[in-house]
């Protein structure tokens, strides 16, 4: 199954051509894209399963699970509630990202096995609640835990990382139907900038009153919590702090999403592999430090293609374009201990986990300006 089949209502697009250009913060998604339909069905073997299928259709809830206790019940109808909104997350960031859709189905048409997420990742402002934890609290409250801290200074960015619960009953699906993904949220530690920037970015927060509350519904209806920005602003804010600019008008949508290379079947779980075969089909990959970004151990290897654009009406009348999101490859490797395995016996817990501040200080740069003009 092709995604296009999948995505065929282009929400977004529609509403861009309705709507004379419509921000982030105006497209909201149709109510029945929180109503998965029940008579889809799962399949891992054709294309990339991104079905939008409820856990109420899905073979794992068997007789004996529905004859389970009441707390198993409890347990699966949650993780069917949380997969829900990382599937409207996903729909939001397909719909507004063509690079990430067409690359998805293309890994698909070779690969015809699952594609399972590396890590989902976000962005946050790190000032009246709006930071790290308004998104986290979703994840911590459906079985996540909280690991490592990273800290960029030279962005004035800090990020947590979150891994998910061992278990999950979608274990053969793919993209956010398959393995729970790790979770990347970062914060731009606002305090550390200049006195105006400040002032632009506590005036939209505090206009949004309690929207940190609302973080994960937000990102899942693919609204801002804020007001439209005046472009003026958000030229000021760019000039000083991309992610800034970034965050501004994108708000809690999906940075990108990270296809895990080495769970692929075909030749393209070699994150080299792929790399090629992504530039020679007409994608640009972020060159910033090098297109492989590799971790001091030499165990984690990543690399993402340059961000999508889309135009943007900001507040004053004004329409210009401005850096979406984009799609990561994650290669990790074996870890020293566990290379006597054999390859039928490596799991995830064998591999290389975490993220790496080299790394992920380059990937950063999917959005900027010097690469966005280098993508065009």
């Amino acid at each position: 199954m092709k995604l296009s089949a999948v995505f065929s209502s282009s929400c977004y697009s529609s509403a861009i051509a309705k709507n004379a250009l419509q921000p982030p913060s105006l497209i909201t998604l149709p109510a029945s894209a929180f109503l998965p339909p029940l008579s889809r069905k799962l399949s891992c073997r054709h294309g990339v399963s991104y079905n939008r299928l409820s856990f109420r259709g899905n073979s794992s809830f068997s007789s004996t699970a529905i004859s389970s206790s009441k707390s198993d019940s409890q347990s699966q109808g949650s993780e069917s509630f949380f997969r829900d909104t990382l599937r409207s997350m996903e729909t939001v960031y397909l719909n507004r990202n063509p690079t990430a859709k067409s690359i998805l189905e293309l890994v698909s048409s070779v690969d015809d096995e699952q594609i399972c997420y590396d890590h989902l990742a976000f962005r946050t402002f790190g000032v009246n609640g709006y930071g790290i934890n308004s998104l986290a609290s979703l994840f911590l409250d459906y079985g996540y835990t909280q690991k490592e801290e990273l800290r960029f200074p030279a962005k004035k960015l800090k990020a947590l990382w979150f891994s998910p619960p061992n278990s999950s009953s979608q274990d053969g699906g793919s993209g956010v139907n398959g393995p729970l993904p790790r979770v990347f949220i970062s914060e731009l530690l606002v305090d550390q900038l200049s006195p105006r920037a400040q002032e632009i970015i506590r005036k939209y927060t505090k206009k949004s009153g309690s929207g940190n509350n609302y973080a994960a519904l937000a990102s899942a209806l693919g609204s801002l919590t804020w007001e439209k920005p005046l472009y003026s602003e958000f030229q000021q804010l760019a000039g000083e702090s991309e992610y800034a600019a970034w965050t501004l008008v994108n708000g809690y949508a999906l940075n990108h999403v990270t296809i895990s290379t080495h769970r692929l079947k075909s030749n393209l779980r070699n994150i080299k592999s792929l790399n090629e075969f992504i530039k020679k089909n007409g994608f640009k990959l972020n060159s910033d430090g090098g297109v492989l970004k590799v971790s001091p151990d030499g165990l984690l290897l990543q690399s993402s293609t340059v961000a999508d654009s889309m135009p943007f009406s900001f507040s004053d009348c004004v329409v210009e374009s401005v850096p979406c999101s984009y799609i990561e490859f994650a290669e990790r490797l074996v870890l020293p201990q566990y290379k006597n395995l054999s390859e039928s016996e490596i799991k995830e817990s064998h591999r290389r986990d975490g993220f790496e501040v080299g790394n992920a200080d380059k990937i950063f740069e999917s959005t900027s300006k010097e690469q966005l003009t280098r993508r065009a």
